[in-house]
């Protein structure tokens, strides 16, 4: 791969991460691409934000993802 494929690649990853960041999917993406390419799906990581008005994203332990799995509450009348 050249240096300017390999660059648009990871420019494209990036992307991908950052919307993930936020909950939700990229446009055109399902779980099972995200999970081909390697990368985390949608409540495996989020968006810390910074004193100085930046962002870091970080991932969550397998713990915390299975706390929030868990955290399911049904709230149908029946």
């Amino acid at each position: 791969m050249c240096l300017a494929c390999e660059q648009g690649d990871l420019e494209a990853r990036w992307e991908m991460i950052n919307v993930i960041s936020t909950g939700a999917l990229p446009d055109g993406h399902s779980v099972d691409d995200l999970r081909a390419m390697g990368l985390p799906l949608p409540g495996e990581i989020y968006r810390e934000p910074q004193p100085d008005g930046t962002y870091l994203i970080r991932q969550r332990s397998p713990a915390e993802i299975a706390a929030l799995k868990n955290n399911f509450e049904c709230d149908s009348p029946q």
